[in-house]
């Protein structure tokens, strides 16, 4: 499975620890192994698959779509305050 990464989504990578990259990691190679696993949204954000994992003692979303049954673009993840907001401020 391939993983394409959008540039928000580097920038919140880039603001993680060691340990809370490797939670992350785990997070990103569930969903490789089952692109199905999140829950899909509707309305404006049709098409895109969100998957809740905890980091740092606090749950986290994780955005993304389904390109084909050999991509994902990863979009964005972060805490659930105001995260659906931003992500359709971003439309990715």
């Amino acid at each position: 499975m391939r993983l394409l990464i959008t540039a928000s989504f580097l920038k919140a990578t880039k603001k993680l620890h060691a340990p809370q990259k490797a939670k992350l990691d785990l997070s990103l190679k569930s969903i490789s192994q089952d692109p199905w696993i999140g829950e899909a949204k509707i309305g404006d954000l049709m098409g895109v698959r969100v998957y809740k994992f905890r980091l740092s003692n606090e749950v986290c979303l994780l955005a993304y779509r389904i390109l084909d049954e050999d991509s994902i673009k990863l979009l964005t993840f972060g805490p659930h305050e105001n995260f659906y907001r931003d992500l359709k401020r971003h439309d990715h």
